[in-house]
């Protein structure tokens, strides 16, 4: 009788649809590495870490509803939402800071909850969903706000802002905040059944309900979730700025689809890693970061990342054509 020999770690790890971004971040380390000197140190990696980790946390979010073959395109205006009516009522209306920041991941996570119950409840397309709440989410940013940038933010605010040493290098408790999210969801996709769930949704949702699974329980929970965590992605960019920006998240809605492409989740959803979204977030910082010092200007930093992006979606469309 054949005994069939398992897989070996390191061919497991090949077969992960996180190989390539990592290989990938792994070769972008080394070339800039080679032509700048300043690049391979530990005070730069610190720098872009706090610089990929806004994104970063927002792209968790993006990943739980892209897994679910969903999209949010209005991440970017709900964390600039959650972000000003944090430092508003905190500064403006008095309200303890702590209770400021509670109303702030709130109202983030009901923004979510609302986008969820489009979905299911009415059936209406994820792109179509997302498109109107970024711009009902931007609007009631600047009215809130009057236009105004709010200044004078107390310490519990900005205190994710704040560093720590690691040798030489200055840590922000920020970025060790994304870090040991990105290891929570990543425990939560890979070792649980609402993981499990997760995934079965996105491959075939029809299967899953017929499984037992309570599809539209489970979506409108991801889209919650996912809005609680733009919620600490706000509290992250309030951190890092020491402001209340109204203009803020402008971009950062498009900036995590990167992340999330580049990092082997398939936008067809059911495929992807969560560490392989902090994968993608790294090359986006390191090629920016990279490029940064080699004097490239910006509008190439912008002109490769979209290559990336157009690169990755291929390898996976070919991938799942070789798949079927």
């Amino acid at each position: 009788m054949a005994v069939i020999e398992a897989p070996s770690p390191a061919r497991r790890l090949v077969a992960t649809p996180v190989a390539g971004p990592l290989a990938a971040l792994v070769l972008a380390c080394v070339f800039f590495g080679v032509n700048s000197d300043q690049f391979l140190t530990g005070p730069n990696f610190s720098l872009i870490i706090q610089q990929v980790m806004v994104v970063g946390t927002l792209a968790i979010g993006q990943t739980l509803i892209i897994l679910t073959a969903g999209i949010d395109l209005a991440c970017g205006a709900i964390m600039a939402f959650g972000g000003i009516v944090m430092t508003k009522l905190a500064v403006d209306n008095g309200l303890p800071p702590l209770l400021a920041v509670a109303a702030g991941l709130a109202v983030c996570a009901a923004f979510g909850l609302v986008n969820g119950l489009l979905v299911t409840r009415i059936s209406l397309p994820p792109f179509i969903v997302t498109l109107g709440m970024l711009n009902v989410a931007f609007a009631l940013t600047h009215i809130y706000s009057n236009e105004q940038t709010v200044v004078g933010l107390p310490g519990l605010l900005t205190f994710l802002g704040q560093t720590f040493q690691v040798g030489q290098t200055n840590v922000t408790y920020g970025s060790l905040l994304t870090i040991l999210l990105f290891l929570l969801f990543a425990y939560l996709l890979g070792s649980t059944a609402w993981g499990r769930h997760v995934y079965a949704l996105g491959n075939s949702p029809e299967v899953a309900r017929l499984t037992g699974i309570r599809t539209r329980r489970l979506t409108v929970g991801v889209y919650t979730l996912a809005g609680f965590v733009y919620g600490i992605a706000a509290l992250l960019l309030v951190s890092r700025t020491g402001v209340g920006d109204p203009q803020a998240g402008q971009t950062d809605n498009l900036d995590s689809i990167t992340a999330v492409v580049l990092g082997g989740t398939s936008l067809f959803g059911g495929r992807g890693l969560v560490i392989g979204t902090l994968v993608g977030a790294l090359i986006v910082g390191v090629f920016r970061n990279g490029l940064q010092l080699m004097g490239v200007p910006s509008i190439y930093q912008t002109l490769i990342t979209g290559i990336l992006v157009i690169l990755a979606v291929a390898v996976d469309q070919l991938s799942r054509r070789r798949n079927r």
